[in-house]
């Protein structure tokens, strides 16, 4: 049985992976449909930036988002321009580090689904009078549906074993910003064993049955394309 306080982590992890997930949707898919279209010079550049968080140690990437995100910061001096708190230490400073941290777990199988697509359906809907807008939500978005699932479960499950990232960014602070991830640390730090055991456990189950779902999709797509 999982402690008070570990339910209380497990809630918040679950709850910022959601929100993150949700927020990496809206954000990574206008993003994946300009990759896998433009023909721009510099989309290799924009290319390896959104790839970034894949190579960079999470703690270097949280340093800087502390310092950017900081009083001292440029969007911290924003935030209190514009009469309100530092993003640091705070539950919405955590779901902008999962944001940035997952993004390329999002945005590359977006981007490879919008390929995927190809450009005959889409010049199809436009011979018949489909305007940009609509050929994107009504023929690139319903090819690219596996795509979605994947990215989400993808930003979901990496989101909720962030550790680096969001204790730069938010802490230890119970019931605020103190993820499983950081919980787990602490029970080893403790050297409380059994607790850190469940809680691992825990988080090991989640995040194997989110990627379960991604391969069976996968292998039933497969299938039906055959």
């Amino acid at each position: 049985m999982l402690h008070p306080g570990d339910w209380q982590a497990l809630a918040l992890t679950l709850k910022l992976a959601g929100v993150s997930t949700l927020v990496l949707l809206m954000v990574g898919t206008p993003v994946a449909w300009w990759l896998a279209t433009t023909q721009k010079k510099f989309r290799p550049f924009i290319d390896a930036i959104v790839a970034l968080p894949l190579v960079l140690p999470p703690t270097v990437l949280g340093f800087y988002l502390l310092i950017f995100l900081g009083p001292d910061g440029p969007a911290g001096r924003l935030m209190e321009l514009l009469g309100m708190g530092p993003l640091v230490f705070t539950f919405a400073g955590l779901v902008l580090g999962s944001v940035v941290y997952s993004l390329p777990f999002v945005v590359q199988p977006l981007r490879d689904a919008f390929i995927a697509v190809g450009p005959e359906p889409l010049e199809a809907a436009a011979t018949l009078g489909a305007n940009p807008w609509k050929r994107f939500r009504h023929v690139a978005v319903p090819m690219a549906k596996r795509g979605f699932f994947t990215a989400a479960s993808l930003g979901f499950a990496h989101t909720m074993g962030e550790f680096g990232v969001v204790l730069m960014l938010g802490g230890n602070i119970p019931g605020q910003t103190r993820v499983v991830s950081i919980a787990i640390f602490d029970h080893v730090e403790a050297l409380n064993y059994s607790r850190a055991h469940t809680l691992a456990a825990v988080l090991l189950i989640l995040s194997f049955t989110l990627l379960l779902a991604v391969q069976l999709l996968n292998r039933h797509s497969a299938r039906r394309v055959r």
